[in-house]
């Protein structure tokens, strides 16, 4: 039987154990231009016993932020900053991707430069509010992307690709879960489109089949990993029937040899999709099941009954950074401290004690 803590094999690349640190927003990219800084190298550097870190949303574009503080994938100062982390990472023996995240109308204009403002499929305005400096502001309608801006808008994240592996990254994750760009295209609520982006399902998913291809042909598909969460609501995302335009998503990319599926799994009623797609998908299945299933320890059966092959942690990873070897023994563990989930200092983010030191 397969566990969790087997060593595992992600397209050619060996993993220490199958336990994933799940990508988390943390806004605290507080060095030149939204680079990274020391201490998030080490807050990734304490995480690398996990089998896979992927990283925290990084935006592939400037247009593409939409929360404070958080980091990008599109200048020199990044790459070199990331070039920090990365190497913190390895040098821990950990395996690390950067999640590439396009916040798409889940923004607001205040949070960037210029005359910029929020794009998205359709100029459909989410409801709800955003977070900013200046503190909660409702969410502003998005320009809808031009066709030529589509193709750029991929463009964007074929640079970013290309410019994680050059800050040595392993690989990246392409975030199409959650209510953000790419989920946005996915949805019908947020794609009203009537062009080649929209309409049908073909067409809806044409945007995540063609990014996925795009970033595979830039850096090769072993080290590309996409990201979906059918029927999340998160972020005013509507999808009432997502199991055909979902399978048709995972049956276009397939081909293309991805090395990972990373499911978020929004509720327990979901896992028939989940078994379904997975005898889609050749490659490795990530898995980040619903909260209102099994969690901890307990969510480990997952990979032993064949369900996935890697179990994703989020808030638990972000509050023990030796999960691994406290999911080993059934805990104890940290308890994350939610007030300092995003921005602030080293509390809550790099002073969460490991076993040795409980």
């Amino acid at each position: 039987m397969t566990t969790a803590f087997d060593p595992a094999d992600l397209a050619g690349r060996p993993l220490a154990n199958r336990i994933v640190m799940a990508p988390m927003t943390r806004s605290r990219a507080y060095g030149p231009g939204h680079s990274p800084t020391g201490s998030m190298a080490e807050y990734y550097a304490q995480r690398a016993s996990a089998g896979l870190i992927v990283t925290e949303g990084i935006q592939p574009s400037v247009v593409g932020q939409g929360y404070p503080d958080t980091p990008g994938l599109h200048s020199d100062e990044q790459i070199a900053g990331w070039r920090r982390v990365t190497d913190a990472v390895h040098e821990r023996g950990g395996t690390i991707f950067a999640q590439l995240m396009h916040v798409g109308r889940i923004g607001h204009p205040g949070l960037l430069p210029g005359e910029l403002r929020p794009v998205a499929p359709s100029a459909v305005r989410p409801d709800g509010q955003v977070f900013t400096k200046e503190g909660p502001q409702d969410f502003t309608t998005p320009g809808e992307l031009s066709a030529d801006e589509v193709r750029a808008t991929i463009d964007d994240y074929v640079s970013a690709a290309r410019n994680a592996i050059a800050a040595g990254f392993d690989g990246v994750e392409l975030h199409g879960a959650n209510g953000y760009l790419i989920h946005q295209f996915l949805a019908p609520n947020t794609n009203r489109r009537t062009d080649e982006w929209g309409g049908t399902d073909e067409n809806r998913i044409r945007f995540a089949v063609e990014t996925v291809r795009a970033v595979a042909d830039a850096i090769g598909a072993a080290r590309v990993g996409l990201r979906i969460s059918p029927s999340n609501p998160y972020n005013d995302i509507q999808e009432p029937a997502p199991d055909a335009v979902y399978r048709a998503l995972v049956r276009a990319v397939e081909p293309v040899g991805i090395a990972y599926l990373h499911i978020v799994e929004a509720t327990t009623g979901l896992r028939p999709l989940t078994r379904e797609l997975r005898g889609e998908f050749s490659g490795t299945l990530v898995l980040n099941p619903s909260s209102e299933g099994p969690t901890g320890h307990d969510a480990l059966g997952l990979v032993e009954d064949g369900t996935a092959d890697l179990l994703a942690f989020g808030a638990l990873f972000l509050a023990n950074p030796d999960l691994p070897s406290r999911l080993r023994t059934s805990g104890p563990y940290n308890t994350p401290d939610p007030a300092t989930f995003f921005g602030g200092d080293e509390r809550g983010y790099t002073d969460y004690p490991a076993l040795a030191t409980v």
